[in-house]
């Protein structure tokens, strides 16, 4: 998948996960459950931008994805 595909996933995941933090301010009764939504989506946009980071770090220095948190060595 390339970049701007992965950042409009990210764009999207987040706008996501704002609605659910907006409708959890209009909805008391249920914001427990939308706020845990809203944090799934963060938490799906995280991942992905990890995901590409990884490859990134991994196609830089030619290496096979070793999944760690930076570009570091």
């Amino acid at each position: 998948m390339n970049s701007l595909a992965i950042m409009e996933n990210v764009r999207r995941y987040r706008t996501i996960a704002s609605l659910y933090r907006q409708t959890a301010a209009f909805r008391p009764l249920h914001s427990g459950s939308l706020l845990a939504q809203a944090r799934e989506w963060e938490h799906r946009a995280v991942s992905e931008l990890e995901a590409y980071y990884e490859a990134f770090c991994s196609a830089a220095s030619g290496n096979a994805p070793t999944y760690s948190a930076s570009c570091a060595a």
